[in-house]
């Protein structure tokens, strides 16, 4: 394991504050709890965050998702766990997170838009865009996975 290059909240807190602001907007989303989870963990999955898959994985856990479902989304395509909603969710975080590759497909956003409204749809899309930032901070710089405790747990 690799020491952490730097403490990104404490040399850049002004930073941290905004990006910890953006990402908490998801909290006030009426997006299923487990699925904003669920969207965290694959992103996390594609860009290799341990942090971010130890902070998401117990998160998800702690909400009540199965182990099972967590284990699995790795390979959702072929799992019959998720549903129609859940697999449209993780189409398009997938596409999201490989920007560079899919370009969004449209067919990948009218899946999402016949499982989501409009509201639904830019949330979804906003709880996409704060892992992957997340990812990218948490990877640059190290970051050590592990200690992470779900609210309420010691």
């Amino acid at each position: 394991m690799e020491k952490q290059r730097l403490n990104y909240a404490q040399v850049a807190p002004d930073s941290y504050r905004t990006m910890k602001a953006f990402s908490d907007y998801t909290k006030t989303s009426n997006l299923e709890p487990a699925l904003k989870e669920l969207v965290k963990i694959r992103a996390s999955q594609i860009n290799g965050c341990a942090y971010c898959l130890d902070m998401h994985t117990k998160d998800a856990r702690a909400a009540g998702e199965t182990e099972e479902r967590v284990y699995m989304l790795n390979a959702w395509r072929e799992s019959s766990l998720y549903g129609e909603r859940e697999r449209a969710a993780l189409a398009w975080t997938e596409a999201l997170t490989l920007l560079s590759e899919t370009h969004a497909p449209e067919e990948v956003y009218q899946e999402v838009r016949r499982h989501f409204n409009e509201k639904e749809t830019a949330d979804l899309t906003h709880a996409i865009v704060a892992i992957n930032a997340w990812n990218r901070f948490m990877v640059a710089f190290r970051v050590p996975s592990g200690h992470y405790q779900p609210m309420g747990k010691s």
